[in-house]
């Protein structure tokens, strides 16, 4: 990540000052009511850090006059320098004098970036630094992340851009059409995707009121994603929505209760600022929930594997990270057993950790999948996968597409086996959490008041896997080593990824494009995960 030179700062008065700090890789939602000075806030901020950051308004233009480059680079930097000095004023919190020229200039980014990469591409191959070639073409083309985050979103399009410098857009394999005729939402979230991944390094990105444009099952994936990319930058949001900082559990949020008028002007806020969005008061969530859709929570992080995989298998659920299996357990519970919350239907996915067939059974009674296999990498690194990727990067390079995937494979077994010892103790560290879990005294042993022991043969734990670990290495069982065991603390993911001659972060973003690009790969996560999929 580039180093950044500037510190963003929002300072306010609350009756004594108070300081936010705005970090890289962070963001702050500004959550407010109608009244309460949100956009006045917003606006200051842009003003304050007038040279380093970039305004993404509530009342923008959401339409396209047509869809392709009008601008020469002159009448593009001219523009700009005009827009950012009256974004400075005070009036455009309501008024934008040059909201027809915004989205010409969103069309002019995304054009102009795919046109530097291309060409910063062949001038390396002109300059014989083929090497140089190789590590700038793996750095992922801007309308490829568009139609990346897109489709973690929910919205079924594919951006593309033809030989005539026009943008078209194509919907579940469609004929290609004017991205002018995308819908409302669409052309909301292209201008969202694009202004942000075209902002220089180190950029505050201020968002206002992004639900005004886009349903927040569209919005929440796609901030998340966008955090995710662009984490030399300093997201700041302004919403009503409570449930979008909810949806962010790693942001921070500044709590607008109220303002202070002195004649025309705010002068100062009574506001909180809330590092765990858990601690909002419940008497502001006033906002109307509106219809929501199912609900499945997963384990991991906002920006973990887990969630960007599962939110491209299944689009019509809203995707939930809940760090461990036991906070997945209790959300499922805590929303099923609400009758309140009736309309929202909560299923878990959870790593299956060696547990029993039964405890499996019990938890899918509880609308509670167990993944079998240690962790989400064995969805991303399955031969099958593997195969698909060395499928669609043969159509790039050249390269057959079997000598791909032989190269990729070569070195699995030989990577893991050195760490057996290892990956087996981890396994079974938890076969012996779950062993003495499920043995723990009952309600009737407490009665009874004798004394209580469990004794554990740790010899015989480890030397059982050790023997299921040898058994797979012997059948060349790569599915079942990848599955079975934490892949990610060995070699083996660097091994397929430069068998195939790819970073890990390129090809995990190449199977999440799979799965938005090839229906038959999404039906094969699906088949994978049929627990899950037959209970929702």
């Amino acid at each position: 990540m580039t180093e950044s030179k500037y510190k963003f700062l929002i300072s306010i008065s609350n009756g004594e000052p108070l300081n936010v700090n705005l970090t890289e890789g962070k963001a702050l939602f500004v959550l407010g009511a109608n009244g309460v000075g949100k956009s006045t806030l917003m606006q200051n901020l842009f003003e304050q850090n007038f040279n380093h950051s970039k305004r993404i308004l509530a009342h923008r233009q959401t339409w396209f006059s047509n869809n392709t480059l009008n601008l020469t680079a002159k009448d593009k930097n001219s523009n700009e320098r005009d827009m950012k000095n009256r974004d400075k004023k005070i009036e455009s919190r309501w008024k934008d004098d040059y909201s027809g020229s915004r989205a010409n200039m969103t069309i002019y980014d995304i054009i102009n970036s795919e046109n530097i990469r291309a060409r910063n591409i062949t001038k390396a191959v002109d300059n014989d630094n083929i090497e140089l070639a190789k590590n700038l073409s793996n750095i992922q083309a801007p309308l490829e992340g568009i139609n990346e985050l897109l489709g973690i979103s929910n919205i079924p399009i594919k951006i593309i851009l033809d030989e005539n410098e026009q943008l078209f857009a194509s919907k579940n394999g469609s004929a290609p059409y004017s991205i002018a005729e995308l819908s409302d939402g669409e052309r909301n979230a292209l201008l969202i995707c694009a202004d942000v991944l075209t902002s220089e390094p180190n950029q505050l990105i201020i968002l206002d009121e992004p639900e005004r444009h886009l349903h927040r099952s569209i919005i929440s994936p796609l901030l998340t994603s966008l955090f995710q990319k662009r984490k030399d930058c300093v997201f700041v949001i302004s919403t009503h929505d409570i449930y979008l900082p909810i949806d962010h559990k790693e942001s921070s949020v500044l709590l607008l209760r109220d303002c202070g008028w002195n004649g025309k002007k705010i002068q100062d806020w009574d506001a909180d600022l809330i590092s765990e969005t858990d601690e909002i008061p419940s008497n502001i969530k006033q906002e109307i929930l509106g219809s929501k859709r199912d609900i499945l929570f997963v384990e991991g992080n906002n920006g973990s594997l887990d969630r960007q995989i599962y939110q491209l298998i299944f689009p019509n659920l809203t995707v939930i990270s809940q760090g461990s299996c036991k906070e997945v357990e209790k959300a499922v519970d805590g929303i099923r057993g609400t009758e309140g919350l009736h309309w929202v239907s909560a299923y878990g996915l959870i790593d299956a950790d060696d547990r029993e067939p039964d405890q499996i059974q019990t938890l899918l009674t509880k609308g509670i999948a167990a993944l079998d296999s240690y962790s989400v990498e064995s969805l991303y690194y399955n031969t099958e996968i593997i195969k698909k990727v060395a499928e669609r990067y043969s159509e790039v390079s050249g390269k057959n597409k079997e000598e791909l995937y032989a190269s990729a494979i070569s070195k699995i077994i030989d990577n893991i086996i050195p760490h057996k010892e290892r990956l087996c103790s981890r396994l079974c560290e938890k076969q012996v959490r779950n062993n003495t879990m499920s043995n723990l005294p009952k309600h009737q042993d407490i009665i009874e008041r004798g004394e209580f022991e469990i004794k554990i043969d740790l010899n015989e734990f480890i030397e059982r896997e050790e023997s299921v670990f040898d058994n797979l290495v012997a059948q060349n069982n790569i599915n079942g080593l990848i599955s079975r065991y934490p892949i990610r603390e060995t070699p083996v993911i660097n091994g397929i990824t430069s068998g195939l001659g790819l970073t890990s972060e390129t090809y995990e973003s190449t199977v999440r494009k799979l799965i938005i690009d090839k229906t038959e790969v999404k039906e094969f996560y699906k088949n994978l995960l049929k627990n899950l999929t037959d209970i929702i």
